[in-house]
C-alpha cells in the first residue's frame, strides 16, 4: 500500500501523526509526571489554596512554548531559496543540542527530580505565589522547549503540513490520560524502563534531525561537501512506501545523504548513546512507580 501522500515526498499522513504523536506521548508525559509532583506535594502537604498559581505557572509555560514553536516554525515557513535553508540547518543544530542536553540531563536527574521539585515548592512556598507561579514556569518551561525544538526539527520535514502539530496535540491528550491514570493510581509505569525506551528513541530522533541540519548548512554553503555522497540507494528505496515514509517522517532518513552528513548522524549515536546507556553508580531502582515519585 502506498502512505505518501499524492507524490509529493512528504512522509505520509499517518506517519506525520504517529512520529509526532509519540514525541507529544514522551514529552507530555515528563511533562505530567513534573505537574504530578508538583500537585501531589501541595495536596498531601494541605497546602491546596497554592494549586491555582501552579495552574498558571504551567499554563504561561505552554503558552511561551507555543509561541516559540510557531515563531520559528510559520516565521520560515514564510522565507524560500536558500533563506529558509539556512534558518532551518541552523534551527536543527539548536534542537538536536537542547534535545541531546535534556536527554542526558533527564537521565541523571530522574532518580532525585521528585526531591527536588518538593524542596523547591516548600522554599517558594515560603516566599509566596509569584515564587510558586515561577516555579511551576520554570519546571514546566524546561521541559516544554524540548518539545517545541524537537517538533521544529521535525515539521521541516513534512513539507509544510499541519499533521504534525496535530498529531503532537493527540499525543499530548493521551499523555493528559495517562498522567491523571497515574496520579490517582490506576495506572504504575516503570520508570527506569520507559525514560531508557523513551530516550534512546528520541537520541536516534535527534540525530536525524542534526543530519538534516547538516545537509541544509551543505546547501547555503556554510558547510562543505555537498556533491560528496557517501551511498545512494534511490534505485531500491522508494519514499513513497511504508518504510520509506516512516524512516523519512520519523528520523529525517534520506536515500542519498552527504559524506559529512552520514559521518555526523553515526557519530552522533554512537557517542550519544554510549553516554546514555553507560551504568549509573546510583541507578533508577528498577521498581519505581509514578505514585512512588509523586509520594515521595
Amino acid at each position: 500500500m502506498d502512505l505518501a501522500d499524492g507524490g509529493s515526498g512528504a512522509p505520509s499522513i499517518t506517519v506525520q501523526l504517529v512520529g509526532s504523536g509519540l514525541i507529544g506521548v514522551r514529552e507530555g508525559l515528563e511533562i505530567g509526571i513534573v505537574v504530578m509532583i508538583l500537585v501531589a506535594f501541595l495536596v498531601k502537604s494541605e497546602r491546596r489554596e497554592s494549586l491555582k498559581w501552579v495552574a498558571v505557572g504551567v499554563l504561561a509555560a505552554v503558552a511561551m512554548v507555543a509561541a516559540i514553536f510557531l515563531g520559528i516554525h510559520y516565521g520560515t515557513s514564510t522565507l524560500s531559496g536558500l533563506t529558509a535553508e539556512l534558518i532551518a540547518g541552523v534551527a536543527s543544530l539548536v534542537a538536536a543540542g537542547i534535545v541531546t542536553w535534556m536527554v542526558l540531563w533527564m537521565r541523571t536527574a530522574a532518580r532525585s527530580i521528585s526531591g527536588e521539585l518538593r524542596a523547591d515548592m516548600t522554599r517558594a512556598l515560603s516566599v509566596g505565589p509569584v515564587a510558586v507561579t515561577a516555579l511551576a514556569f520554570l519546571a514546566v518551561g524546561r521541559e516544554g522547549v524540548e518539545t517545541a525544538l524537537l517538533m521544529v526539527g521535525y515539521a521541516e520535514n513534512a513539507a509544510g503540513s499541519s499533521w504534525p502539530l496535530v498529531g503532537l496535540l493527540l499525543g499530548i491528550v493521551v499523555a493528559t490520560i495517562l498522567t491523571i491514570s497515574m496520579y490517582f493510581g490506576s495506572l504504575r509505569v516503570n520508570f527506569a524502563t520507559f525514560f531508557t525506551c523513551t530516550g534512546a528513541l528520541l537520541v536516534v530522533v535527534a540525530a536525524g534531525i542534526l543530519a538534516y541540519g547538516v545537509r541544509a548548512l551543505q546547501t547555503v554553503g556554510w558547510l562543505p561537501g555537498l556533491s560528496h555522497t557517501a551511498f545512494d540507494v534511490s534505485a531500491h528505496f522508494a519514499l513513497s512506501s511504508w518504510y520509506g515514509a516512516v524512516l523519512q517522517g520519523i528520523f529525517n532518513f534520506r536515500p542519498d545523504p552527504t559524506v559529512l552528513q552520514a559521518t555526523t548522524w553515526v557519530l552522533y549515536v554512537m557517542v550519544v548513546l554510549t553516554l546514555f546507556l553507560r551504568p549509573q553508580r546510583t541507578p533508577i531502582a528498577s521498581q519505581t512507580t509514578s505514585r512512588q515519585l509523586a509520594e515521595g
